[in-house]
């Protein structure tokens, strides 16, 4: 005679046999149910596994002949593209003939007061030669940077809004590069670029610094156009004590307590770092003419520019600066393009 125990398995067996596909079944669904409402990783919403599974790096490119005409209708076959040395797969290619978006910049702090008016002129001049569908945000600086103008192509609102800008005050310009960089570029997708309208000497930025807003900059994959006004002869000549600018009689110095003459050099290499860092270019203008034809070659430019991207072959296992290189498979063209970007 078979002992209970043996007898109890096969009655289990026997009745519960026909249940176990369905029980199976039943703990598969539930296993999935509990990956998929699985909560994600703190700190990795939507945006954030955008940004980490994609490392695509992109790099605006212009290239020109020997004298120095843009040279149209490229292919992506035409290009090659290194990072530190390393051919790299040139996996997005753009054409010349896309859109972008530019965070127009305006100095209007006290240096500028006596030339807004050419200044909002030589802007609204810059808005009639984009795209009609390139959208532009507008941002003054001055005491504090303010966003006159969120992305838009409506040109009428633009104008208003370059309209709008007021002088006065000290100057905020690495605030303003980080707010343009920071909080606005870094969010929108697609070709972009900044054109910044400034002197070069910043008095009162508060949270931005010199390092902070070239790293900021460095780090958006967008051109920087700077275009430098001299102010230098308007400040030193508004008043030989220089009270306004808060130094004592006969000694020029900024509201920081920084010569001026030191104070314009440091203005000059920021700017020219800015405009290198990115790619860009780094301008000077020194009448209202002058203004109005930079401005007209900017737009220019940003009209005839390709953009190449790539997944970078090394993995972004190390932080620092990697080196960029173009090149065009051809004869006496120039290629012009940003020479690194950072990895933080």
């Amino acid at each position: 005679m078979k002992s209970p125990t043996h007898f109890t398995k096969l009655l289990i067996t026997h009745f519960m046999k026909p249940l176990a596909a369905p029980l199976l079944l039943l703990l598969s669904f539930a296993a999935t149910d509990a990956q998929q409402s699985k909560p994600p990783a703190q700190g990795a919403g939507d945006d954030d596994v955008v940004r980490v599974s994609t490392s695509l790096v992109t790099v605006p490119v212009s290239v020109s002949d020997r004298q120095g005409r843009f040279v149209p209708d490229l292919t992506r076959e035409r290009f090659k593209l290194f990072e530190d040395g390393v051919e790299q797969e040139i996996a997005f290619f753009e054409p010349a003939d896309k859109s972008f978006t530019v965070a127009l910049l305006l100095d209007t702090s006290e240096s500028t007061r006596f030339k807004l008016r050419d200044i909002q002129a030589a802007a609204i001049a810059f808005l009639d030669q984009l795209r009609p569908e390139d959208r532009v945000i507008v941002i003054s600086f001055g005491k504090s940077a303010s966003v006159l103008s969120e992305p838009t192509s409506d040109r009428a609102a633009l104008r208003a809004a370059v309209l709008r800008a007021r002088p006065g005050g000290s100057t905020s310009l690495y605030d303003a590069v980080e707010l343009a960089a920071r909080e606005r570029l870094r969010r929108i997708s697609g070709r972009k670029a900044v054109v910044l309208f400034t002197d070069g000497v910043d008095t009162s930025s508060g949270g931005a610094t010199y390092e902070s807003s070239l790293r900021d900059a460095e780090e958006l994959d967008a051109l920087a156009y700077v275009i430098r006004y001299d102010t230098y002869s308007d400040a030193t000549q508004a008043t030989a004590g220089a009270s306004s600018l808060g130094g004592q009689r006969g000694v020029l110095v900024t509201a920081k307590g920084e010569l001026l003459s030191d104070a314009y050099k440091r203005a000059g290499i920021y700017l020219g770092l800015l405009a290198d860092k990115t790619g860009g270019r780094l301008f000077y203008a020194d009448t209202p003419d002058n203004l109005s034809r930079t401005f007209a070659r900017v737009a220019a430019e940003l009209r005839e520019q390709y953009s190449l991207g790539y997944y970078p072959k090394r993995t972004a296992d190390s932080t620092g600066e990697r080196h960029i290189r173009v090149r065009v498979d051809a004869k006496d063209l120039s290629v012009h393009a940003r020479k690194s970007y950072a990895v933080r």
